[in-house]
């Protein structure tokens, strides 16, 4: 079966303190892993930038923050593709993309698991495609709802509880690319 990685806003902006204490401070060294695995074995690798058309976003093209994180700079031959809301398939062109490539199955990482990462996922596997989150790749932020509030590592959990089993697989880095090199051989 072919199958991409699909980086999903790893960008510079997501460095800003404004966003609080996050959780996965290893989550980069994971995506880089990840691309290494990918780049080995000339898999393909699809990066999402997200591209606000607000002046004042962080996500906006001329700010540092719209930049990719240097871990996840694409390379040659590696497609981008460019969004403006939480999903990298609405009005991105990379349906059309997956399917002219034959691809079946997405590996997703990125930024941030209860937003672009979940419903990036749940589209995936809306539209058929095979999908895996990779949970130690992915990055959450404390979230507030009225008095409630909720440290990045419970909004990490709900987030991915929510989508294991009905939309995606939930893994770690490290059994991910332990089963893909084992089903490379």
């Amino acid at each position: 079966m072919n199958s991409a990685l699909l980086l999903v806003d790893v960008q510079q902006a997501f460095d800003d303190p404004k966003w609080g204490q996050r959780n996965h401070h290893d989550a980069e060294k994971n995506i880089a892993l990840l691309l290494g695995e990918w780049r080995k074995k000339k898999a393909p690798v699809i990066h999402i930038q997200h591209h606000s058309t607000r002046r004042h976003s962080l996500f906006y093209h001329e700010h540092p923050g719209f930049s990719f994180k240097n871990e996840a700079q694409p390379i040659n031959g590696e497609e981008i593709f460019r969004k403006q809301v939480n999903s990298a398939f609405i009005g991105t062109g990379l349906t059309s993309y997956l399917r002219k490539q034959h691809i079946a199955a997405l590996t997703i990482a990125g930024f941030t698991t209860p937003h672009c990462v979940s419903t990036t996922a749940r589209m995936s596997a809306n539209l058929g495609f095979q999908t895996t989150v990779v949970s130690d790749a992915t990055v959450a932020f404390p979230l507030q709802w009225g008095e409630a509030r909720y440290t990045a590592e419970q909004v990490h959990e709900a987030s991915l509880l929510t989508l294991h089993e009905e939309f995606a697989t939930i893994t770690l880095t490290k059994s991910l690319i332990k089963g893909r090199e084992e089903s490379w051989h």
